[in-house]
């Protein structure tokens, strides 16, 4: 996997889930606050990342920086994922389904979330299980890096990609 330069890219910023947490100690409670935050080009680069702080704004802040050291790139087929794929993360788990053009973002929330940011047009997800953003971002975000192209799978079986596709499209007509 390459590593991303996020210096030399114009990245979206989207907040997920901003949540207050306590702390009691001797003294009583002591508040703070973990950001989790989604980046993105809009050209299939996304990453995400979960910052923590006494204040809301330097939470998004440490956020965002941890967000652009976890970039990674998708592969997209036009506007949407090559194909379907099931995304697990602890108990989280997302389906993430291909949709033809026009479908637009069938998703919720914390899925919504990083694939706007990735910049996919047209997609059908359902999330399963767990509704913890934090395990259903980090569920998105391992089937998006399972996904791969139609060139990756045909250098793996050392053919082409038109032996891949005609065969299988080419018995049925």
């Amino acid at each position: 996997m390459a590593i991303i330069d996020a210096s030399k890219l114009e990245l979206v910023e989207k907040p997920v889930a901003i949540n207050r947490v306590s702390k009691t100690v001797k003294g009583g409670r002591i508040m703070k606050f973990s950001a989790l935050m989604v980046v993105g080009d809009g050209n299939g680069i996304v990453g995400f990342g979960i910052g923590k702080s006494s204040e809301v704004p330097d939470a998004i802040r440490k956020g965002i920086e941890d967000a652009k050291k976890n970039l990674i790139k998708i592969p997209l087929k036009g506007t949407t994922i090559p194909h379907e794929i099931v995304g697990v993360y602890g108990a989280g788990r997302v389906l993430l389904r291909p949709a033809a053009a026009g479908t637009g973002v069938i998703a919720g929330g914390p899925v919504r979330a990083v694939i706007e940011a990735a910049g996919i047009k047209d997609i059908r997800t359902k999330s399963l299980r767990s509704n913890n953003p934090c395990n259903v971002v980090r569920a998105t975000f391992n089937g998006l890096q399972s996904l791969k192209s139609a060139d990756e799978v045909a250098a793996k079986r050392g053919k082409t990609v038109k032996e891949i596709f005609g065969k299988a499209e080419g018995g049925e007509q």
